[in-house]
């Protein structure tokens, strides 16, 4: 009988580590990402920090937001950085997050983004395209952010949808 216990116990302690180093092993393959894919990468602001300096860049005093919302949830928002670079890429901030943008062409391409904290993002449509989207989901609503090129110069306004 004693010895039946033992083999029982040690079947059991078997099947834990089997099952241990199989959960293991699939947080790896999540945390890797399952296919691997690069859309919907979220940067931190270090990252885009990084991301923007350029060695041609100049980067100029950081202003705000200097557009003025219009009537309703709807505002503007106007580039935090410049570059003189040939592919100016630009950080565009919004009560939801903060998208980096670049004009390729006279359309809009989103290069990454970042959901303040609380929010997520869904739905991106990255461009090149006459518009580039992304929403940021979180306690304050949805933030659709839309961003368009302006004399070669990515311009981001963002609708507030608080269903």
């Amino acid at each position: 009988m004693r010895r039946r216990t033992v083999l029982a116990v040690a079947g059991w302690l078997a099947a834990v580590a089997a099952a241990t180093l199989t959960g293991v092993g699939a947080l790896n393959v999540i945390g890797a990402g399952i296919t691997g894919g690069s859309g919907g990468e979220v940067y931190s602001q270090e990252r885009i920090a990084r991301d923007l300096a350029l060695p041609s860049s100049v980067a100029a005093p950081s202003t705000g937001p200097t557009g003025t919302p219009s009537p309703g949830p709807t505002a503007s928002v106007a580039p935090t950085t410049t570059t003189t670079s040939p592919d100016p890429r630009h950080a565009l901030s919004t009560p939801g997050g903060t998208v980096v943008a670049r004009c390729v062409g006279n359309e809009a391409e989103l290069t990454s983004w970042t959901p303040a904290q609380g929010y997520g993002a869904s739905d991106a449509d990255r461009g090149p395209d006459d518009d580039a989207e992304v929403t940021f989901d979180g306690p304050g609503g949805s933030f659709e952010v839309t961003v368009t090129c302006v004399d070669g110069t990515p311009k981001a306004t963002w609708e507030l949808d608080d269903d």
